[in-house]
């Protein structure tokens, strides 16, 4: 027993000194706008099999080093992370003026899932993944979308969304949606109000659907966003978008429980 803990534990140091996180730009297509997303994941772990696979949906600002950095953050973590483009050619933005104008054409619209699912299929098509094993996260307006992409009955295990805005859920979302669900929420977001959140959970339980609502003491919408403040500041949202380590901290490790556990069903 000695010699296989042993041997288990040279394994595991192997692996991590050979790891390398690969990154690349993939660009690809949906409805004649041209794309480009972000692929992250560890070579070392590729090579002994296909990996769970997360799906990355940027805020409002677009696809920016803040949306890549949590792919390769989950690359890190041995999932396979692709960080999809909603706008067209990554752009991003630091305006709110502009972010409201590209996010806004989605909100309502099934281009809002229909978009996403054109990113979980480039995931998916990496040929890197557990097709039974995939997760899809949001930021903000990213929040909302893996909403969307759940209820649009996509195949996924599970979605999590950190202060996303709660969008109404369809009529025939419970009936299509495969995926559980981790909502991480701001205990001070003024753009989730109360009647969002009560008209959500009421649909939760109406439709028996698998979820989890976990609410951070004093956040404010943008929690997990160290850009937070400065961008407030640049745009005039003081106190109404900010940072807060705390619920950071905590929400990325309530999300990874909740990988552990769906990505652990699936096996």
């Amino acid at each position: 027993m000695k010699a296989f803990l042993a041997s288990l534990v040279l394994l595991a140091a192997t692996l991590t000194a050979s790891a390398t996180i690969v990154t690349r730009s993939v660009p690809y297509e949906h409805a004649g706008v041209k794309l480009v997303g972000y692929l992250a994941y560890d070579d070392a772990l590729t090579a002994h099999g296909k990996l769970p696979g997360v799906l990355v949906v940027h805020e409002w600002w677009g696809l920016n080093d803040y949306a890549r950095s949590r792919a390769e953050q989950l690359a890190k973590l041995g999932y396979v992370a692709f960080a999809l483009d909603m706008y067209g050619a990554g752009e991003s933005t630091t305006e709110a003026k502009q972010a409201g104008a590209w996010s806004g054409q989605f909100y309502g619209s099934p281009l809002m899932a229909q978009r996403a699912q054109a990113g979980l299929d480039q995931l998916l098509q990496t040929g890197l993944v557990d097709p039974v094993r995939v997760a899809a996260i949001g930021y903000c307006f990213g929040g909302s979308t893996v909403q969307a992409l759940a209820y649009s009955g996509a195949p996924l295990a599970g979605i999590v969304s950190f202060h996303g805005g709660l969008i109404p859920v369809p009529a025939d979302a419970a009936a299509k949606t495969k995926a559980k669900i981790l909502i991480c929420n701001g205990g001070r977001d003024g753009f989730v109000p109360a009647k969002d959140i009560a008209a959500f959970i009421d649909a939760m339980n109406a439709g028996k659907f698998d979820y989890q609502f976990i609410s951070y003491a004093d956040a404010i919408h943008a929690f997990t966003s160290p850009a937070a403040d400065k961008l407030a500041a640049a745009n005039g949202m003081q106190g109404k978008i900010g940072y807060n380590a705390a619920a950071d901290r905590r929400s990325w490790t309530h999300m990874q429980g909740f990988f552990a556990e769906i990505f652990a069903a699936k096996k």
